[in-house]
């Protein structure tokens, strides 16, 4: 049986690679496992079959023969420990790698999503222009740590690991917001990471779902 992994049938970046399951198709893609995707509709997500796959109803959910996962971050590892290409062969690498994707997730994804949820959600709101500035100023302040550690390395931690492929993921997320540009090393840092082939297949397949194009 191939892996099957859920994504929205039509997603809400119409397809710019920001949905959660095109981090599961790039560890999929970098690690060179098939697999299929079973578009699911914003309906069907609140209905019980895919609830009993995901509790939360959202998306990606991952299935492999008797194996059913949820959370991005879940799967990725699970695909990086059984599938080499994601984390380094000895123990303390692939232990920083781990701690990385748990950064990238726990660290610096919150308070992006926030301001995500400031200019979406809370834009119309009379306090929105005064809260903003706070919103963006916790971001920056994670991204000059980041920055700092990174310095002038291609990545994180050595060579390329799920902890990069996580922190590119979620540094995604900020090109809108021109924030990155105001840190040159991460900018050029996320366009390593777009550039890598299993990234550019894993992009192309989730915007060929979008767009109505097999992929």
């Amino acid at each position: 049986m191939s892996i099957v992994i859920t994504a929205f049938e039509r997603s809400p970046d119409g397809g710019k690679g920001l949905a959660r399951d095109t981090r599961v198709r790039w560890a999929l893609e970098e690690t060179a496992q098939p697999y299929d995707v079973r578009p699911v509709s914003f309906q069907a997500m609140k209905e019980d079959a895919h609830l009993a796959l995901h509790p939360f109803g959202q998306i990606p959910t991952y299935e492999d023969g008797d194996l059913a996962l949820f959370e991005t971050g879940a799967i990725v590892l699970h695909v990086a420990e059984h599938h080499a290409g994601l984390l380094p062969d000895d123990a303390c690498g692939r232990a920083r790698a781990i701690a990385w994707m748990f950064a990238a997730l726990n660290t610096v994804e919150p308070p992006i999503l926030d301001l995500t949820i400031a200019r979406l959600v809370e834009g119309d709101r009379a306090w929105s222009r005064e809260r903003l500035p706070l919103v963006e100023d916790r971001i920056r302040y994670r991204l000059r740590q980041l920055s700092a550690h990174l310095g002038d390395a291609d990545w994180l931690d050595g060579a390329f690991s799920a902890g990069d492929l996580m922190m590119v993921s979620v540094l995604l997320r900020l090109r809108a917001s021109g924030l990155l540009d105001e840190f040159p090393n991460l900018a050029a840092y996320v366009a390593r990471g777009e550039a890598r082939p299993a990234y550019r297949r894993a992009f192309a397949a989730q915007q060929a779902l979008n767009s109505g194009r097999p992929g």
